[in-house]
């Protein structure tokens, strides 16, 4: 016996009985993907939804920005911007991490047996060629951590295929450890730096160490958009010490170390120093 395929008013049905248990929502179209970003917000043109990975000013009322347009508000599921996508919707999406939650994506036979071996048993989803396996916590996303294991938590949607069977489970620290890398060695980089020859404000050689502390540490304390608060640490570092001759190499190379510990490459390094420093005209 066939089933008729879910229509608009389903998907919709579904979005708002999971915003009645607080579990943030989106419409997914055809391929399981999101809605594209509306005109004013291509290619990033809106300088992003806020809680993406580089935040910006975006308040477009659409579901554009794939998790991050996640709602549990009623009247935005309802409304006349998110009309449109629910009539070409295919399935439901949520956003795990929003919710406090860690889908472990097995997508064949043999990853749902390596769970089965390795993980305690949670709650489980049955999907297409798998199961979704739900933990209580949240933790980073990331795709092929193992042959047929993706790991869907914050900053990701996990498709919407029923409340599965089974006693949910604390998020464990096997599943933690799946994306936990050795971080890159360290490498130094070679910058010019501003010839100086401003005037010192520096108050003392306290103050310049202070300041460059505090940027070593607005980089390593960085949640998201690494890419964003390096450059900016870099811009604001050399408005304030780089026209009087005082940052030395030593200094750079700590910013830069600062910067490859959250996993930036040399070369982004060096791109975001050479564009903070031909932002400020050194």
């Amino acid at each position: 016996m066939t089933h008729p395929a879910p229509t608009r008013r389903d998907h919709l049905s579904t979005a708002l009985n999971l915003v009645n248990r607080s579990v943030p929502v989106l419409p997914l179209r055809a391929g399981k993907v999101p809605f594209g970003n509306c005109p004013d917000c291509r290619d990033n043109a809106c300088g992003g939804r806020p809680n993406m990975k580089t935040p910006g000013p975006c308040i477009c009322p659409r579901p554009c920005h794939a998790w991050a347009a996640a709602t549990t508000d009623p009247a935005t599921l309802t409304g006349p911007a998110w009309a449109s996508s629910w009539k070409q919707a295919t399935a439901v999406a949520y956003h795990p991490g929003g919710v406090g939650l860690t889908v472990v994506d097995l997508d064949h036979a043999d990853a749902v047996a390596w769970a089965r071996r390795t993980l305690p048993a949670t709650r489980t989803v049955p999907t297409t060629r798998g199961e979704h396996w739900i933990y209580q916590g949240t933790m980073g996303s990331a795709n092929d951590v193992l042959d047929g294991v993706d790991i869907k938590s914050t900053m990701v949607y996990a498709r919407w295929l029923g409340p599965g069977t089974g006693t949910m489970t604390t998020l464990p620290d096997k599943v933690r450890a799946l994306i936990v890398k050795k971080p890159s060695p360290v490498r130094p980089v070679t910058v010019a730096l501003p010839a100086g020859g401003g005037e010192c404000r520096h108050r003392s050689p306290a103050y310049l160490e202070r300041g460059i502390t505090m940027a070593e540490q607005q980089i390593t304390g960085a949640a998201s958009g690494v890419h964003a608060t390096v450059y900016r640490t870099f811009l604001a570092v050399l408005s304030k010490h780089g026209r009087c001759g005082c940052l030395t190499e030593t200094h750079m190379q700590r910013l830069f170390a600062a910067a490859q510990t959250k996993g930036e490459s040399p070369r982004h390094c060096t791109d975001a120093w050479t564009n903070a420093r031909t932002a400020l005209g050194m």
